[in-house]
């Protein structure tokens, strides 16, 4: 029963209420089903105690026998977690999409499906997830039956022959992601079988393609790749005496290179099938820098549409009306009803059942709003220091569930002129967007919240009670509002009700697309007229009642104050009709949702009759979507006394509150339909589809423009132009109603609140200013108003502009039911390579299995390429109930955004598509041919010098007897022997830092004799022969060592196996021995038993070892005479080594190359008998090898030798003994700086280790100075002394064991910043500090005595200019002599070892390093004097990789990969036929397995300019590092295609 003389203040007091609800869903474009399951639930609950016949049941019956009717499975059917939301619902569209999918299905693709081992993503049941791509999985009997069939189903269907199909999918060609998953199905189910049930699909497809093409298709370049691949497992390792560009015998058989029953190497294959396009012509650029020219900008085409429309008019809304009585402020409207209508109900809340909760009066709501703000002003401080004053702002906290203390609380604030701001009830300290929401109250300068007592007792709480800090919240102090805590004012008290103005009536907030949170400022008057507006728009007259459904979700639902008193009901969906017919309701607002909810509703409220409505007020017409869900409505309840006219679409944002609303006017026509062309709108054009059904967009009017408004539409990006009549555009509205600023936000208000649209001459239209609605439409004829979508779900990718509810739609409509979990779908775009790239993400059925869910993916990717012609980026499935919710359950779009940029989402499946969405990539380089002549003419013309540098010379020995004695390090020996017996040279130190043995001159040489008295009787060899050293570190091995030098044997030191790892190690060591052509092997006992070993007859044949002699129990007989080699060019030992790209070299050091090794290592590092090193690295190989064995010998100086074993069982070993022995000369590897860098950081300090005395702290290696980890070991332990001076790089190659070595006397190590886009091109361009895309390089130390070194295009071989990128060449007398052959090319020695410059200087002879670096002259000066130049080693020849015609450093890569997520803990790449593989350890859990492979793509792709082909996701450790602390990648290659890592993930990006 309503009274009719009241007119507004119980219209804006819902209206407020409403507005703040709405924010809810306005944050979210997304899909919530809450409500959904609130009523299911609670309908259970009341049902319970009810027998419900069979066919009336809601739930599913328990019994195995029970067969459900039709009618209770279709109710389930709706209910199950895959069911769709209807807001996106469109049968229309739902067949175009099908259409599209059944034209792909014509064309199959074979897309690889992603690797996954059993034991990761736990949230799924084992019998749900497809079993692991490994060959050592099993399954039970029923599962291969299962395979089996689906491998049978899948050739047979649509197929003529497996060999038909699997042929066209070979050949086909497609540039778009949409590709049927059929066969990567059928693969992946066959993919864990033993041989016996081995993968039928991966055989037929191998040898297909065996047959059709020998060569992969190079999808990454246009130039050919002339490296060679090379695989580095042990028993494929090919002796190196070949050309750097010859390839070893390959473990593959295939003419393809492709394994026949490899798994990995056919799902590459598939992937390169799907990625094959043609070449893109050759260009005549070469060398492109600049930001303009890197990224390709597609050319326009032709056929793009384009507004052909004149400039379109603005539209004006009916002149709003005036009213006699209207009230000055809608405070005074409450005083003016509150006492004389102080009975009329205003506002009634009903529960579940239909039944009334309470009733709010008029006269209740003045006095206890009344009261409110007589406490907020009076009671909160003292007299003179009030809490409170007005304008101050104050936040709302209510639940959905208590509208009437919100109503009395917004009120009380009115009346006590301080600005509410209502906000969400604070669930957790984990709500999305809860820190936004913090920041918002900060800035509005918020210090105090109302709220309820049932609310604060449900607010988070410490264990001392007090209500928790949410994160970026400003400390508030809590109200409780409920009645009994307020104060009735005192009689002479009287609120002050000024009359509106333009001062802010209150706050309300929205959240922008990326998630920043605003406060909109509506001020009184606006607040006023807006009710004006409605009343006259929406017709409204006294008596009316209006039913609603809380919580209410739009901002017109808060915004329906009217001219009339009515009663306004709150109830849930399952009680709104009923609501309607009870009260005999004239008006009802909903949402989409509302209205699929209540056609469930109806089910059980068969009699219900809707005659008594004149408005259904769509709140979210604005969605393009909503008019399928008015429809569906329309046509169950059309019976029901439901008329067309009655259904009143409205549109409406925060900034501009009701924009446009649908009025019914008796004689007027229905609004008719918009089909538009999906094309059309992308390119911002309105086009009405007459031909392509499946790309269609049908769309309803929200009305006409709001009464006393003016509105435009202007271009949503740069300046606001008026658009053409056939252009979509921005909705910009001038009116007196809406907010009038961002409070707080200047700048940005006068972008929103204060817009003049300008026309195509940029002249001003006038001076009156508009307000930005968010909202994206045009007007159509009849001035109707159409909204196609928003701002805030605007997706740009490539120019054009795409829907994100138009992409969810299309998602829903691909049979979710299966694999999504109830319709949970967030679209959003990321920026990655200067464009955005459109990302879906879903939540994943807890029930779904793998397959199915890699089926939608993959028809997903169909439908959205064939229907918007756009490509996705990446689509990734969660578990369900993961994204992040907004308050009513909504996803929330930015929080699930920032969790994909993270890598904190913990996707269960992910599917990259880069290749079809990247169509910006630089354009290929084209390499042009520019001769040596040429070259070097331009340096002269530039003014460049030749690049090359030069050590200090060694020097002429002044006594020749002492030369003679020394011309051979077994003489020296012999003679220190005889000099200074006692002299100790060696110390060997275990893990407590105690020397377990020492040497002295004397000592070692009776035991080397000693050593060559047991050769020389127990093995029998001859002069020349090859002898195998078989130690762990230590003077066994440098005895050994002398001991071959005195029996004239050649020694060849070789690491021994691990005995825990024989299998893998054993191998090599086999090989060694083989190639070597060893005629016995000097080894321990320890070692001599397991090479005997039953364990190690499982890996090699021990029989035919060569003769194995123990040294632990020598004779003691003394060889009859010492050898002495004729000349100095004689072999003194081979250095055997497997180098990073999976070769064995050995090559042949001569004696006088030993003996001026020792002493350019001498003069550069100034070592005399007196002198202490220490050394801890292995001593098997290069300079370590020397180092170790042979500089103490010849310099005199004591090496205290460290193991590197042992640090792991004591890590402050090296450091301490550095500390305790004063050491100022040490020599590490990297692997043992890394381990002290990760493992001791500053525990050293306690144990009073004090490194100040370190002088020269040297890293030996052959490879690029690791800068981060020099530095960052400078600055670990700078605190205990060390000199960020002392630490320093030396560089060697197998050609030259010691090229550069940083010693006393030298200027400091350089550095320097190169541009990486530069390196590619092979070109250096030095840089800044901090520029982007710059790399930091280290001078690799000085260049030692008597070393020369020149860079030399690799292929012309001819000399470059300074700072200039090429081969470094190097001539010295310590030059190796050659590879050691089985054959003796000397060709293939010549082109290594005695090659000469094609220009130039070309009688020197130069040994190849095969690394890439430059020289650069500078401003630093030598101890000669001179200007020093210093040499930068960039990187090795073998490992680079030519992708797109650039040349890239793994390191490079490696290095942004392991920067990409906090869970990397080393990552390695390598190329298979041109794509780029990345191989990842994870360090962290495996739910964040799947997250590191878009960041991977991402941060690749956006610092390299390359397409990751698969992310590879294993455990720490796994990739392979040998001794120096170099990754071995190509072994790492080896084991990823022959299926050995047990990977945790593989992701094959499409």
């Amino acid at each position: 029963e309503l009274d009719s003389s009241s007119p507004l203040s119980s219209a804006f007091l819902f209206l407020l209420f409403l507005r703040r609800e709405t924010l809810r869903y306005e944050l979210t474009k997304s899909i919530s089903d809450i409500t959904q399951k609130g009523y299911e639930k609670k309908r259970a609950k009341l049902l319970a105690p009810i027998q419900l016949t069979p066919g009336l049941s809601s739930e599913p019956t328990s019994s195995p026998n029970a067969v459900p009717v039709a009618a209770p499975r279709q109710h389930r059917a709706h209910r199950s977690g895959g069911t769709r939301d209807d807001r996106y619902r469109s049968d229309i569209h739902t067949e175009a999409v099908q259409a599209a999918l059944a034209r792909h299905k014509e064309e199959k693709m074979a897309l690889p499906m992603p690797t996954k081992r059993r034991s990761a993503f736990a949230q799924s049941s084992a019998e749900n997830c497809t079993p692991p791509d490994t060959s050592s999985a099993s399954e039970d009997e029923g599962s291969l039956r299962r395979r089996q069939a689906a491998i049978s189903a899948m050739l047979a269907q649509n197929l003529q022959s497996p060999e038909y199909w699997i042929n066209r999918s070979v050949q086909s060609s497609s540039t778009s992601s949409s590709a049927s998953s059929t066969l990567s199905h059928g693969d992946g189910k066959t993919q864990n079988h033993s041989q016996g049930q081995t993968s039928i699909l991966a055989d037929v497809l191998a040898h297909t393609r065996i047959e059709s093409s020998s060569v992969p298709p190079d999808v990454t370049s246009t130039v050919p790749q002339d490296r060679n691949s090379r695989a580095d497992l042990p028993p494929n390792i090919t002796v190196r005496g070949m050309s750097r560009g010859q390839s070893r015998s390959s473990m593959m058989d295939t003419a393809a290179g492709v394994p026949a029953h490899s798994r990995v190497s056919t799902k590459i294959q598939q992937l390169l099938n799907t990625l094959k396009r043609p070449k893109r012509p050759p260009l005549s650029e070469f060398f492109l820098d600049d930001f303009e020219e890197i990224v390709e900008v597609p050319q326009p085409d032709p056929n793009t549409p384009r507004p052909e429309g004149r400039q379109m008019i603005p539209v004006k809304g009916e002149p709003l009306g005036v009213v006699s009585n209207w009230p000055p402020a809608l405070q005074a409207a409450l005083a003016r009803w509150g006492a004389t209508q102080a009975k009329s109900p205003a506002l009634t809340a009903l529960d579940i059942t239909g039944k009334p909760l309470y009733t709010l009066t008029y006269g209740k709501l003045w006095s206890r709003s009344l009261k409110l703000a007589y406490t907020l002003l009076n009671k909160l401080g003292t007299k003179n220091e009030p809490v409170l004053k007005p304008g101050d702002r104050v936040a709302l906290v209510y639940p959905n569930s208590d509208p009437g203390m919100f109503w009395v609380a917004f009120y009380g604030c009115l009346l006590a002129e301080v600005i509410p701001v209502p906000i969400e009830v604070p669930l957790s300290l984990k709500d999305a967007g809860s820190q936004q929401i913090g920041f918002l109250l900060g800035s509005c300068g918020v210090g105090l919240a109302l709220t309820s007592e049932v609310c604060l007792k449900g607010l988070p709480k410490t264990q001392n009670g007090e209500i928790m800090q949410f994160k970026g919240w400003p400390r508030l102090k809590w109200v409780v509002t409920d009645t009994k805590y307020l104060t009735k004012p005192s009689k002479d008290w009287q609120p002050h009700i000024p009359t509106a103005n333009t001062d802010t009536a209150y706050i309300e907030y929205k959240a922008s697309k990326e998630g920043t949170v605003m406060g909109v400022a509506v001020s009184k008057i606006s607040m006023l007229t807006h009710c004006q507006a409605l009343t006259q728009a929406c017709n409204y007259c006294e008596g009316e009642t209006v039913s609603a459904i809380w919580p209410m979700v739009s901002h017109l639902e808060r915004n329906h104050g009217t001219l009339s008193k009515y009663q306004q009901f709150y109830a849930t969906v399952s009680k709104c009709l009923s609501c309607i017919c009870v009260c005999t309701a004239r008006v009802a607002m909903v949402k989409c949702r509302d209205l699929h909810w209540a056609m469930m509703a109806h089910r059980d409220q068969k009699d219900t009759n809707l005659s008594s409505l004149r408005m259904l007020i769509v709140a979210d017409g604005a969605n393009p979507w909503s008019v399928s869900s008015c429809d569906a409505f329309l046509n169950v309840f059309q019976s029901h006394g439901l008329k067309p006219e009655m259904i009143c679409p409205c549109a409406s944002s925060p900034e501009a509150m009701t924009v446009a609303i649908r009025r019914y006017l008796h004689g007027t026509p229905l609004p008719a339909r918009a089909i538009l062309s999906m094309a059309g709108l992308s390119h911002g054009v309105i086009r009405v589809n007459t031909e392509d059904k499946n790309s269609a967009l049908t769309v309803q009017d929200v009305g006409h423009v709001m009464p006393g408004g003016l509105m435009c539409i202007v271009k949503p990006d740069g300046p606001p132009m008026l658009c053409k009549t056939d252009e979509i555009g921005e909705i910009v509205l001038n009116s007196r109603v809406g907010g009038t600023m961002y409070y707080g936000l200047p700048g940005v208000t006068k972008n929103t609140f204060e817009v003049i649209p300008i026309n195509s001459g940029g002249t001003p239209i006038g001076d009156v200013p508009f307000t930005r609605t968010g909202l994206l439409g045009f007007v159509g004829p009849g001035s109707l108003v159409f909204v196609v979508g928003k701002i805030e779900g605007l997706l740009s990718v490539s120019g054009r502009r795409h829907n994100a509810d138009d992409l969810v739609a299309t998602a829903l409509a691909v049979e979710p039911v299966k694999t999504v979990y109830r319709g949970r779908i967030a679209v959003f775009s990321v920026t990655v390579f200067y464009d955005e790239r459109v990302v879906i993400v879903a939540e994943q059925r807890p029930d779904a299995n793998e397959e199915d869910s890699f089926q939608w993916m993959s028809r997903v990717l169909q439908a959205i390429d064939s229907i918007h012609q756009v490509g996705l980026y990446c689509l990734a499935l969660v578990p369900a109930n993961t994204l992040p919710k907004t308050h009513l359950g909504g996803i929330h779009i930015s929080e699930t955004k920032q969790h994909f940029l993270e890598g904190s989402l913990h996707p269960c499946n992910i599917l990259m598509c880069p290749h079809t969405c990247v169509t910006n990539l630089p354009k290929p380089r084209q390499k042009q041919p520019v001769g040596p002549a040429s070259i070097m003419v331009g340096n002269l013309v530039a003014g460049k010098r030749i690049a090359q540098a030069s050590g200090r010379d060694l020097g002429l020995i002044d006594d020749q007897e002492q030369s003679r004695k020394h011309q051979f390090l077994s003489e020296a020996l012999q003679w220190r022997a005889q000099t200074d017996p006692d002299h100790v040279l060696y110390m060997l130190l275990n893990a407590k830092g105690v020397a377990v043995s020492t040497a002295t001159c004397s000592q070692l040489h009776k035991r080397a004799e000693k050593i060559t008295a047991a050769l020389l009787e127990r093995g029998g060899i001859n002069t020349g022969d090859n002898v195998v050293l078989l130690y762990p570190p230590g003077i066994d091995l440098i005895a050994s060592f002398y001991g071959c030098l005195y029996a004239g044997c050649i020694p060849v030191t070789v690491r021994p196996p691990h005995p825990q790892n024989l299998a893998a190690t054993l191998p090599t060591v086999r090989m060694i021995i083989d190639v070597s052509k060893a005629a016995c092997i000097l080894t321990t006992q320890t070692l001599m038993k397991i090479l005997r070993s039953k364990e190690a007859a499982g890996c090699v044949n021990v029989k035919t070892w060569p003769n194995i002699i123990d040294t632990d129990d020598l004779p003691r007989k003394r060889p009859s005479n010492i050898y002495k080699p004729p000349t100095a060019e004689m072999l003194a030992y081979l250095d055997f080594s497997v180098s990073t790209t999976g070769m064995l070299t050995g090559v042949k050091i001569s004696h006088s190359a030993v003996n001026a090794l020792c002493r350019s290592i001498k003069l550069q590092c100034e070592l005399y008998s007196s002198r202490q090193i220490a050394i801890c690295m292995d001593p098997y190989c290069g300079l370590g090898f020397v180092l170790w064995c042979m500089s103490s010998v010849y310099s005199g100086h004591q090496s205290i030798l460290i193991p590197p074993m042992e640090l792991e069982t004591s890590l402050p070993l090296w450091l301490s003994t550095l500390s305790q022995y004063k050491i100022r000369d040490t020599f590490c590897s990297y692997s043992v700086m890394e381990l002290c860098t990760k493992g001791l950081g500053t525990q050293t300090e306690a144990r009073g280790v004090n490194l100040s005395c370190v002088r020269s702290c040297v890293v030996i290696a052959e490879e690029r100075p690791r800068l981060a980890l020099t530095q960052s070991f400078s600055r670990l332990f700078k605190d205990l002394g060390l000199s960020p001076r002392a630490v320093s790089t030396a560089f060697g190659a197998r050609v030259n064991l010691a090229i550069c070595l940083q010693g006393t006397a030298g200027p400091d190590p350089s550095t320097v910043y190169v541009d990486m886009k530069s390196l590619r091109h092979d070109r250096v361009r030095l840089v800044e500090r901090g520029a982007p895309q710059s790399l930091p390089l280290m001078e690799s130390g000085t260049i030692l005595p008597g070393v020369r070194v020149i860079i030399v295009n690799p292929e012309t071989r001819g000399p470059l200019g300074d700072s200039h990128l090429g081969e470094i060449w190097v001539n010295s007398p310590h030059n190796a002599s050659g590879y050691y052959t089985i054959c003796g090319e000397e060709s293939l020695q010549a082109d290594h070892f005695n090659t000469r410059l094609s220009f130039g200087d070309t009688e020197t002879l130069w040994a190849r390093t095969g690394y890439l670096g430059f020289v650069r002259r500078t401003e630093l000066l030598d101890a000669s004097g001179d200007r020093h130049d210093a040499l930068f080693v960039v990187g090795s020849l073998d490992e680079t990789l030519e992708l797109r015609g650039l040349r890239y450093h793994p390191i490079d890569i490696e290095t942004s990969v392991s920067r990409a997520h906090r869970s990397i803990a080393e990552s390695a790449v390598f190329t298979w036929t041109n794509l780029l593989v990345v191989v990842v350890e994870l360090s962290g859990s495996e739910q964040e397995a799947l997250d590191l492979v878009p960041l991977v793509t991402n941060v690749v792709l956006k610092e390299h300019h390359l397409i990751v082909g698969v992310v590879v996701i294993v455990d720490p450790g796994v990739i392979p590092i040998n001794s120096r602390g170099e990754k071995q990648r190509m072994h790492l290659r080896d084991s990823f295609l022959a299926d050995q890592l047990d990977p945790i993930y593989v992701a094959y990006n499409m």
